[in-house]
């Protein structure tokens, strides 16, 4: 396959910023053109080539359309592609309010100052950035770390692929039939295997064949009874959220011996989000999943231990007071705990539905499944950050994308950045007032059934992907009845606990729970704003509060 192309669009500044690129000449095909029309034609000329736009950089100065309507053009021929205007010095502060205006509004990426000269590397480190998100969530891995083998339309599949590339892990799949997939399932039948789908060869360790995305994580990470913890942790953060991350980070560099448990992929809900643009000091912004990796190598650095795939299925009390966090994987024993569980997604409970989850159908914005929904029409059930961020991402992939929800308009529930760009993205649009009461199909989902909730009218429509983000449920229900919840399940802390559950009159800490050296942060504690700023926030808040437990 021809290597990606960076497209390069200016009038007068073309062979100037070709020579800017050529450190990228290596790994992409650098093209350039003189103005929009020559643009079109040159991405017709790569799409004919078999090959793709990873980038398009223009200078905001075309003879022949406006820099919005050129990008407008441009996208609707490869939306996949991230869309940079490098802007000349006298050009930069004189148009600057109207350019950053339409980049407001989602119409491109980022506005940078064209290099003045060598070794700019605040512009390069822009464009990497962008060349880099491309690369995850668009492209194919060149180099992967996990091998999948199995037949299309296998839930596993699809399972498995999410929870490893959410972890960082570069994913292929292949099917049965082609050269790679042949390798691995002759590996597997001559170690004496019976094959089941999918087959996984990850981290150079033979093939193999997992039943649940527990088993991939025991392979690759292990299970906390596999590992040797000396005596007892000062701190055990159950989930690998915003908030477990920030808790970690900020315990593991205080000095505190810090361990975390999280049941599925590090990043918790806010790890699936495909691009998170209102998270202080990511002005480009910055997929969930990257800043979750990049939380956890930074825990790591301070000696944190992350146990993943594991589910704590108990908290009980030592015979020395110590708080036991009991999985099937092994017992961790801490002075301390912060519960960081986050939230779950609801399910809709159309059985019709639920059959479908994995072919077609999925639980959060699943970025992996993206990819799978080229010229399909799919919608997007759910109001809130998370929905229209899913949205804004499968509008590259998908012909159509309709988010659908039962209020009469997103304003409540979403930020108002993603409404612009929503409003302003011709793939997207907005059923208000409905809910999907069914769906079905042959083997995959192929039609939803949305009822009315004004009329009570039930119309069928077509639909070839289904994602859901419905909203929070608390996942902690493997904690002791002792622990104070709301009548929706959330941990209480702080002054919200019962003033019955106070100790000599005095309400708990405020991120403390009814539990002596158990705290709450994020998603899961009653109150809290389900925003992952907010959340970060609270895991590093609730550090100092571990340390005055702790001390003697």
């Amino acid at each position: 396959m021809p290597d990606p192309t960076i497209l390069l669009v200016s009038a007068k500044h073309a062979e100037f910023l070709l020579d800017e690129f050529g450190r990228y000449a290596r790994d992409y095909d650098l093209r350039t053109a003189g103005s929009s029309a020559e643009a079109v034609q040159v991405i017709l000329d790569v799409k004919a080539e078999g090959g793709t736009v990873a980038l398009m950089v223009q200078d905001g100065d075309l003879p022949d359309a406006e820099p919005l309507m050129a990008f407008h053009h441009w996208r609707a021929k490869v939306p996949t592609a991230r869309r940079v205007i490098a802007a000349p010095y006298e050009r930069f502060l004189v148009h600057a309010a109207e350019l950053r205006a339409g980049m407001a509004k989602g119409k491109y990426d980022a506005y940078l100052l064209m290099p003045r000269g060598v070794r700019d590397e605040e512009f390069h480190g822009a464009i990497t950035e962008l060349l880099s998100d491309w690369g995850q969530t668009v492209a194919m891995p060149e180099v992967e770390t996990v091998r999948i083998v199995s037949p299309p339309g296998h839930p596993l599949t699809t399972a498995v692929r999410e929870f490893t590339e959410r972890m960082g892990m570069p994913t292929r799949v292949y099917t049965p039939d082609t050269e790679q997939g042949r390798e691995v399932v002759e590996e597997f039948e001559a170690a004496g295997g019976t094959v089941t789908w999918p087959l996984l060869r990850t981290m150079g360790r033979p093939a193999y064949a997992p039943s649940t995305v527990r088993e991939v994580a025991t392979q690759i990470y292990g299970a906390p009874g596999d590992f040797t913890i000396e005596g007892v942790v000062d701190l055990a953060i159950v989930g690998a959220g915003p908030a477990g991350l920030a808790a970690a980070v900020y315990g593991g560099s205080e000095g505190l011996s810090t361990v975390v448990l999280e049941a599925e992929a590090i990043g918790g809900q806010a790890g699936t989000s495909s691009m998170i643009r209102n998270y202080l000091g990511f002005p480009r912004g910055i997929s969930g999943m990257r800043l979750a990796q990049r939380a956890r190598n930074q825990a790591i650095r301070f000696g944190v231990q992350f146990f993943t795939g594991w589910e704590v299925d108990a908290l009980e009390l030592s015979p020395e007071g110590h708080h036991l966090l009991v999985t099937e994987g092994g017992v961790v024993e801490a002075r301390s705990v912060v519960i960081a569980t986050g939230v779950a997604y609801r399910k809709l409970g159309c059985e019709g539905v639920e059959a479908l989850v994995g072919l077609g159908v999925t639980y959060g914005s699943a970025m992996s499944a993206a990819r799978e929904t080229e010229g399909y029409d799919v919608v997007v059930v759910g109001g809130g950050n998370s929905a229209g961020q899913a949205a804004i991402h499968l509008a590259k992939f998908a012909a159509s994308v309709t988010i659908m929800v039962r209020r009469p308009s997103l304003e409540a529930t979403m930020s108002q950045y993603l409404i612009n760009e929503i409003a302003y993205n011709p793939r997207i649009k907005v059923e208000t007032c409905a809910e999907v009461v069914d769906g079905g199909g042959e083997g995959r989902l192929e039609w939803l059934d949305v009822r009315d909730v004004e009329s009570g009218s039930v119309a069928r429509r077509e639909a070839q992907g289904l994602f859901l983000l419905l909203g929070a449920e608390p996942h902690c229900d493997w904690l002791p009845g002792h622990v104070a919840r709301d009548s929706h399940g959330f941990v209480l802390t702080g002054r919200d606990v019962p003033p019955a559950s106070w100790a000599d009159g005095l309400p708990p800490a405020n991120l403390a729970t009814t539990v002596p050296g158990v705290f709450a942060v994020g998603d899961i504690r009653a109150g809290s704003m389900k925003r992952v700023a907010s959340a970060s926030g609270e895991g590093a808040s609730v550090v100092p509060l571990v340390h005055t437990w702790l001390a003697p």
